[in-house]
Formats: structure tokens, C-alpha cells, sequence
């Protein structure tokens, strides 16, 4: 069982920056594959940007490639998602997610097991 909390979000204008941070439970935080989703109103929970075990694969969703960086720190169980230059359409809950196996990749068949809370981040004008 992992427990992850999200922190970080807040209310930011457009062309700012934000860092989420992801904390996660358990001794085996280096085995999961680690993920940020978001979730704007009316819309489904996408998929933004995800990365593999050790760092060494990530992806990203077109929509936020070249402004978003996902990084981990296993000795800390966290993983980040710093979020440069901020739209308003960046508005949404951010949740990060983690799984055991599979694929980075939104066409994974093993589906993102663990969920956190999720933290609101508002991009304003």
C-alpha cells in the first residue's frame, strides 16, 4: 500500500511558476513508476507527465512539453513537477499517481493503482 499527499498548488498569474511536490509512504518508493495527472473542470483526468523508476524515462503530454519538468527523489520519496510559464488553461487539480510495472506511457496495460488527494492550482489572467 503507498499513501501519496500533493503539495504546492496555489494560485498563480499566467507566465508564472509553480512546484508541485508529491510525498509518498512505504520503503519501496524506487520500485514505482511515478505520474502527475490533472483534472480541469468538465474535462476527463489527463495524463501530463509521467516518469519511470530511476529516472531515466519520462514523458509528457504535448500540451506541456518544453514548460513542465517531472523529476524524483528516491531518497526522499517525492517526486516534483515544476510548471513554468503557466496558461490559463493549466487551471485544474494536479494529482500524482503511482503503480508497479507497466509502461510511462498513457498506453499502459497496467492501469495507475495509487492516488493522492490532489492539490487545485488556478492560473489566473
Amino acid at each position: 500500500q503507498v499513501q501519496l499527499v500533493e503539495s504546492g498548488g496555489g494560485l498563480v498569474q499566467a507566465g508564472g511558476s509553480l512546484r508541485l511536490s508529491c510525498v509518498a509512504s512505504g520503503r519501496t518508493f524506487s520500485t514505482y513508476r511515478m505520474g502527475w495527472f490533472r483534472q480541469a473542470p468538465g474535462k476527463e483526468r489527463e495524463l501530463i507527465a509521467a516518469i519511470n523508476c530511476n529516472s531515466g524515462s519520462t514523458y509528457y503530454t504535448d500540451s506541456v512539453k518544453g514548460r513542465f519538468a517531472i523529476s524524483r527523489d528516491n531518497a526522499k520519496n517525492t517526486i516534483y513537477l515544476q510548471m513554468n510559464s503557466l496558461k490559463l488553461e493549466d487551471t485544474a487539480v494536479y494529482y500524482c499517481r503511482a503503480a508497479l510495472g507497466g509502461s510511462i506511457y498513457p498506453s499502459s496495460s497496467i492501469p495507475w493503482k495509487y492516488w493522492g488527494q490532489g492539490t487545485q492550482v488556478t492560473v489566473s489572467s
